[in-house]
């Protein structure tokens, strides 16, 4: 992504690029879409703020061996994105991950799944 001008704005294209991101393994291209005060909340843990949000990513999207959009559901301000997760040679987990948008900027990422799979 060569400016802002070539950003994706919309809560949609946002969702899309932060699982593109996920299936190429690289967080990076997400950090001019986060808002300075991005917060991320899971079942297995939390982020304040785009770096923390970022090594938090880099680490998730290295485990991962598959993530496979199921569903997308989107308002003005926030998409609702239904996949199954695979991590290493756990059995798959269906995840909901909920991305709210503020000008064109994630400010909050909220995860809910099962996580036994990747603990046992």
């Amino acid at each position: 992504m060569a400016d802002d001008h070539e950003l994706p704005t919309s809560p949609t294209l946002i969702a899309e690029l932060y699982f593109a991101c996920w299936s190429a393994g690289d967080p990076l291209p997400l950090r001019p879409v986060l808002a300075p005060d991005v917060t991320f909340d899971g079942a297995l843990g939390s982020t304040r703020g785009p770096d923390e949000f970022l090594d938090g990513l880099a680490g998730m999207f290295a485990a991962t061996t598959a993530n496979e959009v199921l569903l997308r559901l989107a308002s003005e301000q926030d998409v609702v994105t239904w996949s199954e997760l695979t991590i290493a040679d756990k059995a798959p987990m269906q995840v909901a991950n909920w991305t709210h948008v503020k000008a064109g900027k994630i400010s909050a990422v909220r995860v809910t799944f099962d996580p036994r799979p990747m603990l046992s």
